[in-house]
């Protein structure tokens, strides 16, 4: 098969590093691709998002599989296009891809069918929001931007000054664009999170093994939020009891939820969950691999990536097995200096090749005379497996020694909270 990854940064590095191991692969591209990437797979200059020139490239290739990674592209509808040229895709369409793309819509969907999430209002004029937070008078409060906004559009708001400048910013400044013209405000939960993949053809749903993010910036869970500064797999917490309580309250009732809409979700859901006191609730839904969770999950999946893509593309889901790894994965993830705000780019990457056996995903690099420079803010993951978190921690942080670059700074943290 000749298969093209939409996307460049970890996430689908990951992806085409399992894919790559799939003896059903002869080929494999990636648009746009990164300076690790292009060691595994042919890097196409072409923008994640440039729905057209994707749909032409994979016709004029005879691709057989497009797997599109990334968010923008689904909410896009990049799937139905190619779907619409006859293009095998693997990723929900626009019409499903909206769990992700509206955050109004999703919290609308758990309401109507009963999935627990925290409580919440939805407002496009700044002087009823600001009204309404005034009236709950609870704090610290969640505002969310309702569209896309790369991962930077909720604010945990301290205080009525700082909800006020929020919602101001989102509505009235336009800071997110037409994502925030309508924003979510909701309850502050507390808890431990946790997330869950899983992949679903729409009717089976199949949870993949547990993860957990760190979205701060710096050590013990301090400066801004971030994209993702490390993941760990599996989670301390999530145990089966837990596993079964999601399955029967959340995991399948979305599935059955978004078909009764009449927008069956075929690909990867994410679920972010925190673990209350009153039950596990749905904190947000993606609609595809999480970054960095997908640096963890898949280094665990012992069954073929793309046997399982297949089988979700073709509806039948319910007839494989789906076997992970007894073991555990950390991700630590190496940063310019001064992400996330921001950073200087084109410094030299040493020590990629001391590594030995671990597996480093290139998120923010390129290939500049023949070195690999960094080009993003989260530039590496450093992953590495162990029988356990202990022995995973060891190995990734290891790793990340032996690399080095002008201004990087990490995390020193990850994967040792107990919550």
């Amino acid at each position: 098969m000749k298969i093209l990854v939409v996307g460049g940064g970890g996430r689908e590095h990951a992806i085409v590093w399992k894919i790559a191991q799939s003896p059903k692969v002869d080929k494999i591209y990636c648009a746009p691709g990164n300076g690790g990437i292009a060691e595994l797979a042919e890097c196409v200059d072409i923008a994640a998002t440039d729905i057209e020139n994707m749909v032409k490239f994979a016709k004029d290739n005879a691709i057989d599989l497009v797997m599109v990674a990334p968010d923008d592209p689904l909410v896009l509808g990049m799937v139905d296009a190619m779907e619409k040229e006859g293009i095998r895709a693997f990723g929900p369409r626009a019409n499903a891809a909206i769990i992700e793309g509206s955050k109004a819509f999703s919290k609308e969907l758990m309401k109507k069918y009963n999935i627990p999430t925290a409580n919440y209002e939805v407002f496009t004029d700044s002087t009823s929001a600001i009204g309404y937070i005034k009236a709950q008078n609870t704090f610290p409060t969640v505002i969310k931007a309702d569209g896309l906004a790369l991962g930077k559009g909720v604010i945990i708001a301290q205080n009525l000054e700082e909800a006020e400048q929020a919602v101001h910013e989102m509505i009235d400044d336009g800071k997110f664009g037409k994502s925030g013209s309508r924003v979510v405000i909701e309850e502050f939960l507390t808890g431990p999170e946790v997330s869950v993949l899983a992949f679903t053809d729409g009717k089976t749903v199949k949870p993949m093994v547990s993860a957990q993010d760190h979205k701060r910036a710096y050590d013990n869970d301090e400066g801004l939020n971030t994209g993702g500064m490390g993941t760990f797999s599996p989670s301390r917490l999530y145990d089966d009891a837990k596993a079964e309580e999601c399955m029967k309250n959340i995991f399948v009732p979305t599935i059955k939820a978004m078909s009764s809409e009449g927008r069956p979700f075929k690909g990867v859901l994410y679920f972010g969950l925190m673990m209350t006191a009153n039950g596990v609730k749905v904190i947000e839904y993606n609609c595809r691999f999480g970054d960095p969770e997908t640096q963890v999950v898949l280094p665990r999946l012992k069954t073929d990536l793309v046997e399982i893509m297949e089988a979700v593309i073709d509806e039948r889901l319910d007839e494989i097995n789906i076997e992970w790894e007894d073991n555990a994965a950390v991700c630590v993830v190496m940063a310019s200096g001064g992400y996330p705000v921001s950073y200087k780019k084109g410094y030299e990457i040493s020590g990629l090749d001391n590594v030995g056996d671990l597996t480093v995903f290139h998120a923010g690099t390129a290939v500049k005379d023949g070195k690999i420079v960094t080009n993003g803010g989260r530039v590496l993951g450093v992953t590495a497996v162990g029988k356990d978190l202990d022995e995973a921690i060891k190995n990734a942080y290891t790793g990340v020694a032996k690399i080095s670059w002008t201004d990087e700074f990490h995390r020193s943290d990850i994967g040792i909270k107990k919550y």
